[in-house]
């Protein structure tokens, strides 16, 4: 009896020895086990990836400009019109007519990607959307203008063929809806002025 507590001291002496040498180590796992590891920074393939497409990048970015409101008065008629940002390459816009305290006519309107081009879409009151393909930018530097002008065609017989955006200086637009109507010549222009959507200010831009 005397033999085995002397051999169970030694035991229980061997194994403190052993757990003092051990209990650090273990201190230490259990210590990064609970500091917060770093984030994972992804390459920079997978950030591209993931990222939001620009408005630089989309190619409706020629178009940016419109966004905002314009506001114009031929006949005694009041229309503004309005386009959201470039976002989610879509454009989206709509435009009211007052004559009085009554409108007299609304449409919304996108200019959208499509496979086969970059199409102006409007959407009359009650009416079915049409669609007009762009055709061209073209530039207009006579008597010292630097106009842009904007083109979209719909290819089809009714009227309106062409819708032309013209881009002037100090902010003014010039909507022009055009084409035939009984094998006659036919254009309407409405002039409008960037203005502030809440003050209804001019804006020289």
């Amino acid at each position: 009896m005397m033999r085995r507590r002397g051999t169970n001291a030694r035991l229980l002496e061997t194994f403190g020895t052993t757990l003092a040498c051990i209990a650090p180590a273990f201190a230490a796992l259990v210590a990064s086990a609970q500091t917060p590891q770093p984030a994972i920074v992804p390459s920079g393939r997978e950030t591209q990836a993931t990222q939001p497409a620009t408005a630089e990048a989309s190619p409706l970015a020629v178009f940016a400009w419109l966004e905002g409101c314009w506001r114009g008065s031929v006949n005694q008629r009041d229309y503004r019109e309005q386009w959201m940002p470039l976002r989610g390459n879509l454009m989206v816009g709509m435009s009211q007519t007052v004559s009085g305290s009554k409108t007299q006519d609304f449409e919304y309107l996108r200019i959208e990607p499509r496979a086969d081009g970059i199409y102006y879409v409007a959407a009359p009151a009650g009416k079915a959307e049409s669609a007009f393909r762009f055709v061209e930018e073209t530039v207009d530097r006579e008597n010292d203008r630097n106009d842009h002008i904007f083109t979209f065609a719909s290819g089809g017989s009714e009227f309106p063929q062409r819708i032309v955006y013209r881009r002037a200086s100090e902010g003014w637009l010039y909507a022009t809806v055009e084409g035939k109507v009984g094998g006659a010549d036919r254009q309407v222009v409405y002039p409008m002025r960037r203005i502030g959507c809440e003050s209804g200010e001019h804006i020289l831009r």
